[in-house]
C-alpha cells in the first residue's frame, strides 16, 4: 500500500525563487525515483536533484510516466519517494490503483499533473498520494514537494542556517555576525546559537565574555559521539535565547578537515535550534565552501575597497551559480568612512555587484573597540547607537522576520537598566 501523508496543494509561485519568509528544510538521506512524460519536467527534476536541499537524496529519473513505474516495480523494490508525471485523469487513478499492488509499504508518492480540480485532488488523497503538484513545474516546486514530505506541516520551521563570511580578512565579519546573532535572540526572540568555525583564532568566546571548557572542536573531532545530548553539553549559554558553540582558539593542534567534517554538527543543530549563525573564517577550503553553499541564507561582509569588491563579486557569482533555486546572498559594507582612506562609494559597489548592500556600517573604532575589549555587544555598550538598528535590519532580512519582540516592562525596569549599565 502507498502510505497516507496528506499535503496541502500549493499554488505555483510567480517567480522561480522562494519568498524571504519561506524556509524549506533539507531532505534526509532518501531514495527518489521520478517517472516523467515530458522533457521539460525531467529537466526540472534533474535541476532539483542538484539543489543543496536534496544533496543527501539519491535521485534517479526515467521517462515513461505511470506505465514505466508500474513495470519497473513488478520485480524491484520501491524507493522512499516516487515522483509521477501524468496528464490524464482516469488513467491516473487507474494507474495508481495498479501501482498500489506493486508498491512497498511506506513509499510516498508525489504526482505532477495538469488538471486543477479539487475532486481529483480528493481522490488522490484518498488513495494515499502524499502531494499533488500542478504543472508545469520548476525545480523549486519539486524541491519543496519532496522536502515537505519529511517535515511536519504543523510544526514551526526550525533549523535555519545563516552563514556570515568576510570578503577579506580583517573586515569585521565576526563582529557583525555576533551582533546580528544578538539581535536575532534579543529583538526577534528566536532561540539562536553562534557556531565559531575559526577553531584556531575564533573570537566569539571573547566577544560574548565566555570561556567554556568544551566547544565545537570536541564535536568535530568526535563525529561518532555527535547527537542532540552531546551538542547540548557543548553549548555555552550567553542569554536566555542565545547560546555559543565556541572555538578553542588554541594552536596545540592543526585543524585540517575533510569536506563533510561539520555535516553531523550542522544536522544536529538544525534539529534542535530555530536559528544557527555560522561565523565562517576567511579561508577557502572544501568545508568552508560546503558550509556556505549549504546555508539557508548568506551574508558577506566587505570593506569599501577594490580587493573586497573583487572578492565579493567572485563569491556572489559562485554562490548564485551553485544555488540557482535560492535567494541571492546578501552583503553589507563595514568600516565605512576611515579617515584619509580612499574608498569605493556604496553606489559604485552596488553597480559592480548588481545588488544593493543591506546596510553600510560606519567606522567607529571607539565604541567597537570598547565592546571587543569588554566582551560585550554594541547594544550593551550604547543602547541607542545607530549601528544597533543596522544589526537588527540585517537580522530581519536574514530570518525573514520583520516584527520585533519587545519584553514586557515593569516598574522595576528603570532600576534593572541602571544596574545593567553599572
Amino acid at each position: 500500500m502507498i502510505s497516507y501523508a496528506r499535503q496541502t496543494q500549493e499554488e505555483q509561485p510567480e517567480t522561480p525563487l522562494p519568498p524571504a519568509e519561506e524556509h524549506i528544510a533539507p531532505a534526509p538521506r532518501v531514495s527518489v525515483q521520478a517517472f516523467c512524460e515530458t522533457v521539460e519536467t525531467a529537466a526540472a527534476v534533474q535541476s532539483a536533484g542538484e539543489d543543496r536541499r536534496l544533496g543527501k537524496a539519491h535521485l534517479k529519473i526515467q521517462m515513461g510516466g505511470m506505465a514505466a513505474a508500474i513495470e519497473a516495480y513488478r520485480s524491484a523494490p520501491t524507493p522512499n519517494v516516487i515522483v509521477l508525471e501524468s496528464d490524464g485523469r482516469n488513467d491516473l487513478l487507474t494507474g495508481l490503483d495498479h501501482l498500489a499492488t506493486v508498491c512497498d509499504a511506506g513509499t510516498r508518492v508525489v504526482v505532477i499533473g495538469r488538471i486543477n480540480d479539487v475532486t481529483l485532488y480528493r481522490e488522490l488523497v484518498r488513495r494515499g498520494v502524499s502531494d499533488y503538484v500542478l504543472g508545469p513545474v520548476g525545480a523549486i516546486d519539486v524541491v519543496r514537494s519532496i522536502c515537505n514530505l519529511f517535515s511536519a506541516p504543523e510544526a514551526k520551521a526550525v533549523g535555519r542556517i545563516i552563514a556570515v563570511v568576510g570578503a577579506k580578512g580583517g573586515v569585521g565579519s565576526s563582529t557583525v555576525s555576533h551582533n546580528v546573532a544578538w539581535a536575532i535572540a534579543r529583538d526577534l526572540a528566536m532561540d539562536a546559537v553562534v557556531a565559531d568555525l575559526d577553531l584556531a583564532f575564533g573570537t566569539a568566546g571573547l566577544d560574548y565574555n565566555q570561556d567554556p571548557p568544551q566547544g565545537i572542536a570536541d564535536a568535530v573531532f568526535s563525529p561518532d559521539r555527535v547527537d542532540t545530548a552531546f551538542i547540548d553539553r557543548l553549548l555555552s549559554k550567553c542569554t536566555d535565547h542565545l547560546s555559543l558553540l565556541a572555538a578553542p582558539a588554541t594552536l596545540d593542534r592543526v585543524y585540517d578537515f575533510g569536506t563533510d567534517a561539520f555535516d553531523s554538527v550542522f544536522d544536529t543543530l538544525r534539529a534542535t535550534m530555530p536559528c544557527i549563525v555560522l561565523d565562517i573564517p576567511h579561508q577557502w577550503s572544501g568545508w568552508t565552501k560546503r558550509a556556505l553553499i549549504g546555508a539557508d541564507d548568506i551574508l558577506i561582509v566587505a570593506a569599501p575597497d577594490l580587493a573586497n569588491l573583487r572578492n565579493t563579486k567572485n563569491l556572489f557569482d559562485l554562490l548564485k551559480a551553485s544555488r540557482p533555486n535560492d535567494r541571492p546572498p546578501l552583503y553589507c559594507l563595514n568600516q565605512v568612512g576611515v579617515p584619509k582612506r580612499p574608498e569605493i562609494a556604496a553606489a559604485e559597489f552596488a553597480k559592480a555587484i548588481e545588488s544593493q548592500p543591506v546596510v553600510s556600517i560606519p567606522f567607529e573604532p571607539q565604541i567597537f573597540g570598547s565592546a571587543a575589549n569588554n566582551g560585550q555587544m554594541i547594544a550593551e555598550i550604547s543602547a541607542n547607537h545607530k549601528s544597533i538598528e543596522m544589526f537588527l535590519q540585517i537580522a530581519q532580512r536574514l530570518t525573514g522576520r520583520s516584527e520585533t519582540k519587545k519584553q514586557k516592562s515593569s516598574f522595576l525596569s528603570p532600576l534593572i537598566e541602571k544596574l545593567r549599565g553599572k
